[in-house]
């Protein structure tokens, strides 16, 4: 079976080392080729590999930017020695170049604060560029330490991403031999539209019911998987930030409704790549293997 390579957005920052790092522990698991691509997007590379000028980088800078490259897999293989690191510099802006990789890769991964080609990747519109067109799983590495003993954090809402995004925690859970914990968010009923005779309990009581139907199937393929279903009152974005804190990974579907409404296309999008304690896994599609 032949595995999809990962592709990091590399650009010598300390997100993009983290991300690295994240990247090559998966790839150790799985076998796949970690790809390191940096992104030409001028005039933005200028302040991280050579002054700012009036002209198209020269030979110069690009062989800045490879040997940037090189050191990175240098420092991959001592410590991920198992692994094929490859890298490519490539012109044009980051979202576009990530988009299209993505259709050949397994997962990108991607830090979570960047300078040069990747200048302000995951704080506005090319984080919402690349988490709501890839073809393949995005990670954002953010946390201020590893919690390799946390949970895998799902958000579902019934949607068809969050579908995926389940499908795709259950074999992240199932691989990592960690507890799976399922999150719905719900904004409780105002007094004038409960039915008489509910009230909270009843109303969490359905969502939990519905979401043990949506668990069914996951449940019978992965049965090592332990798996924590958690019910809770609140804004979408704050709930899933909160169920981060202690999680190894979150993950959630680019494109939501009910509780996870907009969730990458709007503020809790924001909310979450901007202050998730841990991986975010964002899923649009799910890659196929081939034989």
């Amino acid at each position: 079976m032949n595995v999809r390579p990962i592709t990091v957005g590399y650009d010598g920052s300390d997100g993009a080392r983290a991300a690295l790092g994240w990247a090559l522990d998966e790839a150790a698991r799985t076998g796949a080729q970690v790809s390191l691509l940096f992104a030409f997007e001028w005039p933005a590379v200028a302040s991280t590999v050579a002054p700012l000028a009036t002209t198209w980088p020269d030979q110069g800078v690009r062989d800045d930017a490879q040997k940037m490259l090189d050191a990175a897999i240098l420092d991959a293989f001592q410590t991920h020695p198992q692994v094929l690191v490859t890298r490519t510099v490539a012109d044009g802006p980051a979202a576009l170049l990530l988009r299209e990789r993505s259709r050949q890769a397994g997962l990108l991964v991607l830090g979570s604060r960047g300078h040069g080609g990747f200048t302000g990747l995951l704080l506005g519109s090319t984080s919402v560029a690349v988490t709501a067109h890839a073809h393949c799983p995005v990670v954002v590495v953010r946390g201020e330490r590893e919690r390799p003993d946390g949970p895998v954090v799902v958000g579902v809402d019934g949607s068809e991403c969050a579908q995926l995004a389940l499908e795709y925690a259950f074999a992240q859970a199932a691989a990592h031999g960690a507890e799976l914990r399922v999150v719905r968010a719900y904004q409780p009923a105002g007094p004038g539209g409960q039915p008489a005779g509910s009230g909270p309990d009843e109303q969490a009581g359905a969502e939990r019911a519905e979401l043990d139907e949506v668990l069914a199937d996951g449940r019978s393929r992965y049965p090592q998987v332990q798996v924590a279903v958690d019910v809770v009152p609140g804004p979408a974005g704050r709930v899933m930030v909160d169920a981060s804190r202690e999680a190894r990974l979150v993950v959630v579907g680019s494109r939501g409704r009910g509780g996870f409404g907009g969730l990458l296309l709007g503020s809790i999008s924001q909310q979450l790549l901007h202050h998730a304690h841990c991986p975010v896994a964002v899923i649009r599609e799910l890659p196929t293997t081939t034989d």
